[in-house]
């Protein structure tokens, strides 16, 4: 059975990219891949002398589980708000990670890596984002970069 893979955040773009995956792995009769990506801040590696004088924070382990709960919110909800699967074996990967790379993994052996054309950096003008960049000159397998609907309009559902 094949595999679509499918990068989810809460842009635009993101919600757009969702929408064309479920809707084409319907098609297909495959099985949808929806990958969220998150990373731990950088003060992680910051040696104690740096930090000296603000108070202590809650140990690493208690921010790594709440960071990746609401990296599950966002895939939960953002699945949530796509509608329904209709019969689409849909799988929930939520991976510590910078975004390309957790695509790029998830994209070996499968059928179609589906990502939005602006995720939430970068600047209005620009077509394209750093990870769908990325994906489009690295993955192993086809690519379909999805514009997000013109702001104002509704998304077809």
């Amino acid at each position: 059975m094949g595999r679509i893979v499918v990068g989810v955040d809460d842009s635009p773009g993101g919600r757009a990219a969702l929408r064309f995956a479920l809707e084409e792995a319907r098609l297909r009769s495959v099985t949808l891949e929806a990958v969220h990506a998150w990373m731990m801040p950088l003060y992680e590696g910051v040696p104690g002398p740096f930090v000296a004088g603000l108070p202590p924070g809650p140990p690493l382990d208690d921010v790594r589980r709440e960071l990746e709960g609401a990296a599950r919110d966002v895939l939960d909800r953002a699945l949530a708000d796509a509608g329904p699967a209709d019969g689409v074996d849909v799988r929930h990967v939520v991976v510590e990670s910078s975004p390309a790379r957790a695509l790029l993994d998830a994209a070996v052996g499968a059928d179609l890596l589906v990502v939005g054309s602006r995720g939430r950096g970068g600047f209005k003008g620009l077509l394209l984002g750093s990870v769908s960049t990325q994906c489009a000159k690295h993955a192993p397998c086809p690519v379909a970069v999805v514009k997000p609907p013109p702001d104002g309009e509704q998304p077809e559902t």
